[in-house]
């Protein structure tokens, strides 16, 4: 990725201040504009704000086409103002115009962008284009919190691979489900974190469970509401014992599903197969490969349909498994203040135990759902592999969380 340096001016506290204020309007965005990145622009003339805009929904004009247009509603023209952007503006054609012509024909003296897009389209284009305009720019003014803020969005153009999350609700003693349900005790945590889970579910592209997770609690996998997104629903099912009867597959018409299962299995269970063929589900025979688990074939799958975000709501062994190979590049647990002790199942602590080497998680973040606690983090993996520093400086004045979302539930 390209590294572009400052030309003719220095940054300075209220550049700042403005940059931090785009990026608290990019937040608006998370949920809405994936697998787009969320984006926030501020518009500055002579010390005054303006015009404002974030990118509101995918296919929707982005964030600097907003600010320019709310510059246009207050009657101020931007010629010569200073604009603070939070991603490299666009320079191509897609559902929307390049956002750098519209810059350029409004003509600011200077834009400062806070991180470059490393998409094979952009990758410095788009700054390129605006200084042969004559317009000054600036590059890496709070470029940790913006690169934090859509890391999903820059692992996926840089490397093409999706962006794996980790998600499961647990009681204090680590028991992930009551090992008995009733209508009072189905859920470990409460319906705050539940409600968060959903906004969660509405950023990624594809949910995955393991089959144990089908059979015990029939979930659907779809954010709620779903605000018109087709969510893909994937199951890891090594032997094709997903029930006929299941939701997921009773509800295939409104969300994609994808069956993972052994070519073994497929090619001794063809009857199988064609029912779920027949209820519209996909299956998907995995090779057996000498040191090349289900998993990278899954993501290899996710990667070649454009998934950019896989969330991953399975049971212990399915979260042990993503570890194990060094998968993950968020973990979001919700943890309720209850102990289950023998009333419990599904122990985390299990497949931790097992693994060979320690996992460090960076950014970390806890917030107060009611009672429940959710703590989130990166890994320091993927934040190396991202050239995102794990510096403790951020820490101390970012805003409300790279990417805020909140929530937890199994249905």
């Amino acid at each position: 990725m390209q590294k572009f340096l400052s030309i003719g001016f220095q940054m300075g506290a209220q550049d700042e201040k403005y940059m931090q204020m785009a990026l608290k309007l990019a937040r608006h965005g998370v949920c809405s504009v994936e697998p787009n990145p969320a984006v926030g622009c501020i518009i500055v003339k002579a010390n005054q704000i303006i015009g404002k805009g974030w990118h509101m929904r995918f296919g929707g004009p982005h964030a600097e086409i907003n600010a320019l247009q709310d510059c246009k509603t207050l009657g101020v023209n931007p010629r010569g103002a200073t604009m603070f952007v939070t991603l490299e503006p666009c320079c191509h054609k897609g559902k929307t115009g390049p956002c750098t012509e519209a810059i350029i024909a409004a003509g600011p003296a200077k834009v400062f962008v806070a991180t470059i897009d490393p998409s094979e389209h952009a990758n410095g284009k788009g700054i390129e284009q605006l200084r042969n305009a004559g317009i000054q720019v600036e590059t890496g003014l709070r470029e940790t919190e913006a690169k934090l803020l859509n890391a999903p969005f820059i692992k996926f153009a840089a490397t093409g691979n999706c962006w794996v999350i980790l998600k499961w609700a647990q009681s204090i003693d680590g028991k992930l489900a009551w090992a008995q349900k009733s209508d009072q005790e189905r859920w470990i945590s409460n319906q705050l974190s539940r409600n968060d889970v959903q906004r969660l579910r509405r950023r990624a592209g594809a949910i995955l469970v393991g089959i144990n997770t089908v059979i015990a609690d029939d979930p659907l996998l779809t954010p709620r509401p779903s605000k018109g997104k087709k969510t893909i629903r994937a199951v890891l099912d090594t032997y094709l014992r997903i029930p006929l009867e299941c939701k997921l597959l009773a509800t295939t018409k409104d969300s994609p599903v994808l069956i993972l299962a052994s070519e073994t299995s497929v090619q001794a269970n063809p009857q199988i197969v064609q029912a779920i063929a027949e209820k519209g589900a996909e299956v998907l025979a995995y090779p057996q490969i000498q040191g090349r688990s289900n998993l990278y074939f899954l993501l290899d799958e996710l990667r070649k349909r454009g998934i950019s975000q896989l969330l991953v709501e399975g049971g212990p062994t399915v979260f042990g498994s993503f570890l194990k190979e060094h998968l993950a590049d968020e973990i979001c647990v919700y943890i309720a203040p209850k102990i289950l002790g023998n009333l419990g199942t599904a122990d985390i602590a299990k497949p931790m135990a097992e693994l060979a080497a320690s996992f460090g998680l960076r950014y970390v973040e806890a917030k107060l759902f009611g009672d429940d606690v959710r703590l989130r983090g990166f890994s320091e993996k993927t934040l190396k592999e991202l050239s995102i520093p794990g510096g403790c400086d951020y820490e101390k004045d970012r805003g409300p969380g790279p990417a805020d979302h909140t929530g937890n539930q199994s249905g």
